[in-house]
């Protein structure tokens, strides 16, 4: 009955040894006290029985000692322990990898490519609700945002904190993917995949992105690209000592290289230039097989007092009546 229970202030258990105390006083007091009133003679009583009130009178002492442990039991706040309860769903898992490169700021997309990766990102989180989802970011260099994980509110919330500047500038595919990579190392799922966004031409890093490829396919896993940006020019925010004024940019994107990338690892490369190409890509993912994974969930602990707090109640007020209406004394 009590198994997963804890309680937080077990020294109140002490308490209860004032109870056969309590106990033994009231029936010392009760032998110890004499008659108020004096009669000359108990002829006339002779014969008489005691009443069953007489011996229920001693019940409300009871109910007042039940009250006292139930209040002390109260008082140990007792809890349910924190559980752990292991479960298993059925999902893949998926890092997204994310530029996040200055030219990711381009108002090609409204209100720009990394805001509209990211609500569009966020969009296929809350609709994978049994996959485990991971956040790899990389400009100049790469580091992971988030590990694989099925607690996709902090992801979200990790995702609204990514902006374009954060680490050093340039465009590192190969690292990133190889970031994206090391999450995806122990992973036992049968479908592991990864989605690479990117607007520009790999120009940093210490990985080369084909090698990097190599290593996926060694891996099992599936790499989708997706090329962020319209063909031609865009319009970039530039800053200048006027303040910023908007310039037209050209739209720079390596897709041999990305075609490449996908091929090589029988992932796809799509060419986003709005939200709708980007939406495509996770609608293929949702065509991939399922896996089942194993997944442990916590729970916080859950106090209990409660109950015992209000049965304590119980008793006290039920004490309180039947000694002003059945057991009232009368003068």
């Amino acid at each position: 009955m009590l198994k997963g229970i804890t309680f937080a202030s077990p020294n109140y258990f002490y308490l209860l040894l004032l109870i056969p105390i309590l106990v033994a006083w009231y029936f010392f007091r009760q032998k110890m006290n004499p008659a108020d009133i004096q009669v000359s003679s108990t002829t006339g009583f002779e014969g008489v029985r005691k009443g069953i009130r007489l011996y229920l009178y001693h019940g409300l002492y009871v109910l007042r000692m039940l009250a006292l442990i139930f209040l002390i039991l109260a008082m140990t706040r007792p809890q349910s322990k924190k559980s752990r309860h292991d479960i298993t769903v059925e999902g893949i898992d998926i890092i997204l990898a994310m530029d996040i490169s200055g030219s990711m700021m381009a108002m090609d997309f409204k209100p720009n490519r990394i805001e509209a990766s990211k609500n569009v990102a966020m969009e296929f989180i809350d609709g994978r609700p049994n996959d485990r989802i991971g956040l790899v970011i990389f400009s100049g260099e790469a580091f992971s945002q988030c590990p694989l994980t099925t607690d996709h509110a902090i992801l979200k919330n990790l995702f609204q904190d990514i902006r374009s500047g954060m680490i050093e500038d340039g465009t590192a595919i190969g690292d990133g993917l190889a970031t994206a990579l090391n999450r995806l190392r122990g992973s036992k799922a049968i479908s592991k995949v990864i989605i690479l966004l990117t607007d520009g031409v790999n120009n940093m890093g210490s990985i080369d992105p084909l090698s990097a490829a190599e290593i996926a396919k060694l891996y099992g896993v599936r790499i989708y690209t997706i090329g962020i940006g319209t063909t031609g020019v865009a319009p970039y925010p530039l800053q200048t000592p006027f303040g910023i004024q908007i310039t037209p940019m050209e739209v720079k994107i390596d897709e041999d290289l990305l075609r490449q990338i996908s091929k090589m690892t029988d992932g796809k490369y799509f060419r986003a230039t709005n939200n709708t190409k980007l939406r495509q890509v996770y609608q293929e993912i949702d065509k991939l097989e399922k896996s089942k994974i194993d997944v442990t969930e916590f729970h916080k602990r859950k106090e209990e007092f409660y109950l015992l707090a209000w049965i304590a109640l119980f008793f006290i007020t039920l004490e309180i009546i039947l000694r002003n209406t059945y057991f009232r004394n009368t003068p």
